[in-house]
């Protein structure tokens, strides 16, 4: 579906180019920033995967076609000024050539009071724990107690919840609230869920209020 920006009005620079900014659609995490030409921006439009153009060696290049990582587009958006692009995508596998999830991986700068965070870190943390179990960790030992051990922890801290909850008390219920989202996490690594499965099922969700029934 056509937006309502045509291509027309972007801003593309004295080669033809204009910047992308590729971003993952579920953890909106920045993957790279590449170059479109307006052909190759029009084959991603046809096609609906990713089609950058090099500068290094002055040709098309659709993504994934040899490592099979393609990026199959949500959207796409032009900046204010309609110069830049942002490419939102769901991606079938690493988007950086080194196998990194993302190209922006290095750290230059990381502030001591603002600490980087994210849901697909800590399950990464989680997962890691499972792959590579770490004496004296909590995450370990839950792993090797096995799924009985996990569920009842999601069942403590889910009534934990309800009890915070009901009692009105908002800074316990997000003390609690974290420690059933962990223990979630926990059993989501456990079944081999990802993160991106749950983001997917709410995207389908385009209805999240809907008049029930009600009972006599």
């Amino acid at each position: 579906m056509l937006g309502t920006v045509k291509i027309e009005e972007l801003k593309f620079d004295e080669r033809g180019l204009i910047p992308v900014v590729v971003e993952d659609y579920f953890s909106k995490q920045v993957l790279t920033l590449a170059y479109m030409s307006r052909e190759s921006l029009e084959i991603s439009m046809e096609k609906g995967l990713t089609c950058f153009y090099s500068r290094s060696r002055d040709k098309l290049w659709l993504k994934g076609e040899t490592s099979g990582n393609y990026q199959h587009i949500v959207c796409i958006r032009a900046d204010c000024d309609r110069d830049a692009l942002v490419v939102e995508v769901v991606k079938d596998g690493p988007a950086c050539h080194l196998g990194n999830e993302s190209c922006f991986v290095d750290d230059v700068y990381v502030s001591d009071e603002y600490k980087d965070f994210s849901i697909e870190g800590l399950y990464d943390l989680i997962k890691g724990r499972k792959l590579n179990p770490k004496e004296g960790s909590y995450t370990t030992y839950l792993f090797d107690r096995g799924i009985d051990k996990i569920l009842k922890k999601v069942g403590e801290e889910s009534t934990e919840v309800i009890i915070e909850g009901k009692a009105g008390n908002k800074q316990a219920a997000v003390y609690e609230l974290a420690d059933l989202m962990y223990h979630a996490m926990v059993m989501m690594v456990e079944m081999g869920i990802e993160t991106k499965d749950v983001f997917a099922e709410l995207a389908s969700r385009h209805v999240i209020d809907k008049k029930i029934k009600q009972g006599g």
